[in-house]
């Protein structure tokens, strides 16, 4: 949703858009920038494999792409955003982009200040006047919050399950953690502390135009009848009924009390789209 967002912002200003995709992972985001009618395309991860599961991602789409269909051209690097400076590895160094979109990967390069840097100059340096960062990255605050309320130094439910080092010692970089989200997710990760980040982004001549948390984002943008269609579309929420014919993803009882409540207060259709509880932790 925001990606397209952002997109109809550069549009109002010109036709062609160039983006970007920092830590572009087997290519998750290609539709998005099919959809938004890009011109051009930049994929960078730091794994080759991915690199080369997102360039066969986009071949295929390219070839079912009817005679008179428009699709964006692509490059794909193989690099580490942290360490490398990407503008020497373009086909066109001077190459300016409109949009630069790091998703769920910025957080990586905390481990040390000159990782961070880089990265940022790498996501910001060849933006064009009035280009645009998005990024999406881990709630330190939240991350900080939950681990002083557990009383060990890891917290998480049957979903995910945070662990750090030790409690109450939060350098800058460096401040390990590890995240396991059900056997998809397993490594290091690093917190960004953001009024840090924003400070960072101002000596690339950045400045900070929007900012939320996941649950903010969500009860803005669930307000849009279109966006609660695409929920339905991408069968985000799983069907919760009073009625026990509904094939739930946890079994717990208690994930799904909010759901009970919601509908004994007769403002629900059944059944109901929902998240469990433990899922709702996990992405908040």
């Amino acid at each position: 949703v925001f990606l397209g967002e952002f997109i109809d912002r550069v549009r109002q200003k010109k036709s062609d858009i160039t983006v970007l995709d920092l830590g572009c992972g087997k290519g998750g985001d290609l539709l998005k920038w099919k959809k938004g009618r890009i011109k051009k395309l930049v994929c960078t991860d730091i794994a080759d494999i991915s690199v080369q599961q997102c360039k066969h991602r986009y071949e295929e789409m390219k070839s079912r792409c009817r005679y008179n269909e428009h699709i964006f051209d692509a490059e794909f690097i193989q690099a580490d955003s942290t360490k490398d400076l990407l503008s020497s590895k373009y086909n066109d160094p001077d190459m300016r982009f409109d949009i630069c979109s790091c998703q769920f990967v910025y957080h990586y390069s905390f481990e040390t200040y000159e990782q961070a840097d880089m990265m940022l100059k790498n996501a910001c340096g060849n933006l064009s006047p009035g280009g645009y960062f998005i990024g999406t990255t881990p709630n330190s605050f939240e991350l900080v919050k939950r681990l002083e309320a557990s009383e060990t130094n890891s917290f998480g439910n049957d979903v995910y399950n945070v662990k750090f080092e030790k409690k109450g010692d939060y350098p800058l970089f460096g401040c390990k953690y590890d995240f396991h989200l059900e056997e998809v997710v397993d490594v290091p990760e690093f917190l960004v502390y953001f009024p840090l980040l924003e400070e960072m982004a101002k000596k690339h001549g950045m400045k900070l135009v929007y900012k939320m948390t996941f649950r903010e984002f969500y009860e803005e943008k669930i307000k849009n009848d279109e966006h609660k269609m695409l929920l339905r579309r991408m069968q985000a929420l799983e069907p919760y009924s009073t009625h026990g014919d509904s094939r739930l993803v946890s079994d717990k009882p208690d994930d799904y009390e909010h759901a009970k409540e919601f509908i004994k207060d007769g403002k629900a259709k059944l059944p109901l789209g929902t998240l469990s509880k433990s899922e709702w932790e996990a992405t908040s």
